[in-house]
């Protein structure tokens, strides 16, 4: 019998949504992201489910690591059509959970990348542990920081947002305290008084007051940050605030401390043609009025990068055949053109834009 790959279950107040795909650290496909709407629609106006909770299941590791990013590859060599299907109904399970009327609390225990920062920052309360290793990687294999990415990050501290979407670097739990990605910090021994704090919260009259309340007590320091030190957070800020990926790479130069240097190199690793739909997605994303409009432009841009020779090379290079060494065309920031972000940021046709639910 097939697993089943999303666990739901209602239970005094309580409605629970668990991740079951172990051996793919419970990463999304199409079936899942539609499994989790028809359970947040069955639960939106059901009395008995005050609370949502978003975990994977216990005893395995990950929270979520992203999305079927083989999938999307062989879809983007045909048509594209099982690629643009799944991003559009993962936008929709995105855009319902941003906008849900109940309090959803994801526990963010482990891996946290792509499609897992989708489904969990929306969360009123992220709960970090030891285990947690949040990112946005897609830079590294041509995609772009989606989920809402270019909503959630330009509103970080700072700069924060843009560092993290350019260099895809990798937080643990201190520093997703730091950059707003976490709400609360828990060590993994006390997670089942959290579960039962969150349990009890949702049998109350006001949950989310119970839950505010409940779990700032039972929260805990994480200890020094790794990498949003302040040092490197004034760095941060300093130079990612800069007017275009080329004057940040310049100012990197300029620092030339051995934070600096390391940032080079990863950016150099990094699509150049991604970098620059980055950078121009959370430029528009600030200005935003709305998370639906937001997802509307990442539909748009990701049904056209998903096709493009960078996509599918850096997923040939770090994920197929894994020599890590992609050959990236335009194969410099300088080749890739204004006219060429134009054409992947351009509405969609109308019959072919994306709508929430």
């Amino acid at each position: 019998m097939p697993l089943t790959e999303i666990l739901t279950s209602t239970n005094a107040g309580l409605a629970r949504i668990t991740l079951n795909r172990p051996a793919a650290l419970h990463a999304l496909n199409t079936q899942m992201c539609r499994d989790m709407i028809a359970a947040l629609q069955s639960w939106r106006d059901d009395e008995r489910a005050r609370v949502v909770m978003i975990d994977h299941a216990e005893g395995t590791r990950g929270f979520c690591a992203g999305g079927d990013i083989r999938m999307l590859a062989e879809s983007g060599k045909g048509d594209g059509a099982e690629a643009r299907e799944f991003f559009y109904t993962e936008y929709q399970l995105n855009h319902l959970l941003f906008t849900y009327p109940k309090p959803i609390v994801a526990l963010i225990d482990g891996v946290t990348m792509g499609g897992g920062v989708g489904i969990s920052m929306p969360a009123r309360f992220r709960i970090a542990t030891e285990n947690t290793t949040y990112a946005m990687p897609e830079t590294g294999i041509g995609l772009f920081p989606d989920v809402g990415g270019g909503w959630y990050l330009p509103r970080k501290p700072g700069a924060i947002g843009m560092w993290l979407a350019l260099t895809g670097a990798r937080l643990k739990a201190a520093d997703c305290l730091i950059a707003g990605i976490a709400t609360h910090y828990m060590p993994t021994e006390i997670l089942a008084a959290a579960r039962a704090q969150i349990a009890g919260a949702a049998q109350t009259h006001e949950p989310e007051r119970a839950l505010d309340s409940g779990l700032e007590a039972l929260s805990e320091g994480a200890g020094r940050p790794k990498e949003l030190t302040p040092e490197n957070v004034e760095r941060i800020n300093r130079i990612f605030a800069a007017e275009s990926v080329e004057a940040i790479v310049a100012a990197l130069e300029a620092d030339g401390s051995d934070w600096a240097k390391a940032q080079i190199s990863t950016l150099a690793s990094k699509s150049p043609q991604t970098l620059k739909v980055a950078f121009r997605q959370l430029r528009d994303g600030a200005a935003m009025q709305s998370f639906a409009d937001e997802m509307a432009q990442e539909y748009a841009i990701g049904a056209r990068v998903v096709q493009r020779h960078d996509f599918i090379e850096g997923v040939r290079a770090l994920i197929v055949d894994k020599d890590n060494k992609p050959r990236w065309n335009p194969a410099t920031l300088a080749g890739v053109t204004d006219a060429m972000l134009d054409e992947i940021f351009a509405p969609l046709p109308a019959d072919q834009e994306w709508k929430p639910l």
